[in-house]
């Protein structure tokens, strides 16, 4: 049996503005310019200010109208089209309609601030490639060699086994070899720079590369031999083990270990694939000491001088002008007016964006004002994403979208906004104190240690709780790894 119920609701909906907001917040500032350029490419009445109209751009906007009317569709309706009210844009008098001043006294006008480096480098395959090409091989030994190139690893490792690339030949690139060949290139491709480049594991690795140091020099021969012979004691660290099976004194043990650690684990580690947000960092904030008082001030490149096109606001006082309004016309209306509220909205995102990047650096600031003024880290307070919103009155969910994603450059360097976020852990007085406190006097424990007896995770909970912290072992351990500190028998040096 059908039946139909009448019924109220109350339901929360971001609007598409908001939705586009969200979006912005998530942006950093070294990618910021390549968002705004999608959208001046896909919105033609959006417009840098600095761009002139011309007598010109009426034509070259109308023949863009009509190569998109197609994807312009109408309802068809009567009132659609009668009823298209364009006063607000056409207003005499209001010629700045729209013309949004992006700037304030909160961003530096130097175009040296606005200005992101570009790095140009080889990546690490095209730098195999490079040298790839410098040998006199024939065709089907270069296309073999080229696949064991793309088979390797960001870190300079071929961890795909050889049959396996003997397989991708035969599919991929239609070439029917063996083992023994593609192996053969593979010891060619091992000679390559940088050293230890395409071996299968960590010990091939810098077997390889002592291969390439004097023979004669007696360190390199016990290091080799501890890494052939004795390679699951030397991760361990069981030095003693290593030392009384070779025979060797404590200087030639300490010598040989160091011709170890000086090879590199990751050849491939120095060539990185180039990524504008990842390969530098592009302060999002500026914060300066001027004798004791803080000043804050955002990045220039957040704020680009948007405007509506002066083209497009003038093909609409034309319409207005004009007598006879066909459906075509009318079309061409709807479209600008629709291309308009768009810019409207995009440039009115931007304005938010800056605001609410402004008004939450400025709670964090104030929040860790002592850490801003010393740049010591036991000074820092507990914080957490609730306290900053509530001082801004903002969502959660926006603070963490601006926390997570944008840098603050100080005197004492450049912090991402998480790095002021930490839980608080009392103390013997039943004061809160921040987890970033306790892990900078870690840090300090374990880098003032006697590396020959490294400091254990109790002995470090006990010299904590002798400063007053209360803290479990546990939880020194778990700060230790945060800290990326390894055990105490993994610290142990020489």
């Amino acid at each position: 049996m059908l039946k139909q119920t009448q019924q109220q609701k109350l339901l929360q909906k971001l609007s598409p503005q908001q939705i586009q907001l969200m979006k912005l917040l998530q942006v950093p500032t070294a990618n910021l310019e390549e968002r705004i350029k999608e959208e001046l490419e896909e919105n033609p009445a959006l417009e840098h200010s600095e761009d002139t109209y011309d007598d010109d751009m009426s034509k070259e906007n109308a023949d863009e109208f009509e190569s998109s009317e197609d994807e312009f569709e109408m309802d068809g309706s009567e009132s659609e089209y009668d009823n298209i009210d364009i006063s607000e844009y056409v207003s005499e008098g209001d010629d700045d309609i729209a013309d949004y001043k992006l700037r304030d006294d909160n961003y530096g006008d130097s175009e040296e601030s606005r200005t992101i480096p570009v790095r140009v480098e080889t990546s690490f395959h095209d730098h195999l490639l490079q040298q790839l090409g410098m040998l006199a091989l024939n065709d089907r030994e270069q296309r073999i060699a080229e696949q064991i190139i793309g088979s390797i690893d960001d870190d300079g490792y071929l961890r795909r086994e050889v049959s396996a690339v003997v397989d991708d030949l035969s599919f991929s690139q239609n070439i029917d070899t063996t083992e023994e060949e593609v192996k053969s290139l593979i010891k060619v491709i091992q000679t390559f720079d940088p050293p230890g480049v395409c071996c299968a594991d960590l010990r091939e690795c810098l077997l390889l590369q002592l291969k390439r140091k004097p023979q004669d020099d007696p360190g390199v021969q016990t290091a080799t031999q501890i890494l052939d012979e004795y390679f699951e004691e030397f991760t361990k660290k069981h030095y003693e083990k290593i030392q009384k099976a070779l025979g060797l004194s404590d200087e030639d043990l300490k010598e040989s270990i160091t011709q170890i650690i000086r090879l590199n684990p990751k050849p491939g580690g120095n060539y990185v694939s180039l990524n504008k947000a990842e390969s530098y960092v592009i302060p999002d904030f500026f914060i300066l000491n001027n004798n004791g008082k803080l000043e804050l001030s955002l990045n220039a490149k957040n704020a680009p001088d948007l405007r509506i096109s002066e083209g497009y606001r003038e093909m609409l006082k034309e319409y207005d002008r004009g007598d006879k309004k066909d459906k075509r016309q009318k079309e061409a209306v709807l479209f600008i007016k629709q291309k308009i509220d768009a810019a409207k909205w995009f440039i009115d995102a931007i304005k938010q964006r800056q605001h609410t990047l402004l008004s939450t650096m400025e709670a964090i600031m104030d929040y860790q004002r002592e850490f801003f003024l010393t740049g010591d880290e036991t000074t820092m307070k507990p914080m957490i994403l609730k306290d900053i919103a509530d001082l801004t009155q903002l969502d959660i969910s926006t603070v963490s979208r601006v926390a997570n994603s944008k840098y603050v450059q100080t005197e004492f360097g450049t912090f991402k906004l998480k790095f002021f976020f930490s839980e608080s852990l009392s103390t013997d007085s039943g004061e809160e104190v921040s987890t970033r406190e306790v892990k900078k006097i870690l840090s300090d424990l374990i880098e003032g240690e006697n590396k020959r007896k490294p400091l254990s995770d109790e002995n470090l909970t006990k010299m904590l709780q002798d400063k007053g912290y209360n803290i479990a072992r546990r939880t020194v351990a778990k700060y230790r790894e945060q800290l990326n500190i390894p055990v105490a028998r993994l610290r142990k040096a020489l």
